[in-house]
């Protein structure tokens, strides 16, 4: 599996209904399973983003579409980053060195 970390900002709609961000998390872990993704973890944070999630997928597209179907929603804005575990950076490590 992949992994992804994605920085959530609250909408306006996302931060009137900050009561409801917990279930709304729990319902986000729930539609990455349908997908067949997983929510690995979520932590609310202060600072230029109100949310980082770190999402596990088979692969990009799946990726994709379980945060499309999070920021469609319309309470929190995206911006999603392909994370390396150390397995892959040797490799990738290797590769570069030839």
């Amino acid at each position: 599996m992949t992994t992804y970390i994605a920085l959530l900002s609250w909408t306006d709609q996302g931060i009137r209904g900050y009561k409801d961000t917990a279930t709304r998390a729990e319902a986000f872990a729930a539609a990455t399973q349908k997908l067949g993704a997983n929510l690995l973890s979520i932590y609310w944070t202060v600072g230029p983003y109100d949310l980082v999630a770190v999402v596990e997928a088979p692969d990009d597209e799946t990726a994709t579409a379980a945060l499309l179907q999070l920021g469609g929603a319309g309470n929190v804005r995206t911006t999603t980053l392909r994370a390396f575990g150390r397995g892959e950076m040797d490799r990738i490590v290797a590769k570069a060195a030839g």
